[in-house]
């Protein structure tokens, strides 16, 4: 049985579950670190070669997080709205180069990503369960809610 199903036994929420496995992980504080940096612009990178194609699919992408979001937790539900729609407005100031930046930033920061879970010695999360791509970002908001003191 995997950690997330006995998280379920003990009575705590998903997204701690979630969090929780994630963690496991990224523990070593390069890793960490190189996350806290790749997981925004993949985010960003990812919205903007979806816009590239059609700005539809964008908001799409965006709409299912939300949706995904919204059954874990309420304050990170607010938090993955407001940097959405942020990281939507830096897609539109990027114009017409849109595709190349995102490209760019794109591979260089999954590549980041797997330096440092070279570094960490383990696979990364997605590998096992691919709704892990969705808990990278909610894992560098949760820990920034952590340092400011906010609780979630």
């Amino acid at each position: 049985m995997d950690t997330v199903d006995e998280g379920a036994m003990a009575g705590e929420r998903k997204i701690d579950r979630l969090l929780g496995h994630y963690g496991e992980s990224h523990r070593n504080p390069r890793n960490e670190l190189i996350h806290f940096v790749a997981i925004p612009l993949i985010m960003l990178s990812l919205l903007g070669l979806l816009t590239a194609v059609h700005p539809w699919l964008a908001y799409g992408f965006v709409v299912a997080s939300l949706v995904y979001y919204a059954g874990l937790s309420v304050v990170l539900l607010v938090t993955m709205a407001i940097a959405s729609a942020v990281a939507l407005a830096l897609v539109r100031a990027m114009g017409s180069a849109v595709l190349p930046i995102s490209l760019v930033v794109f591979v260089a920061a999954w590549i980041a990503q797997f330096v440092g879970h070279k570094i960490e010695g383990k696979k990364p999360s997605f590998i096992e369960d691919l709704q892990y791509l969705w808990v990278g970002p909610l894992f560098v908001l949760s820990k920034l809610f952590v340092k400011l003191g906010i609780r979630w």
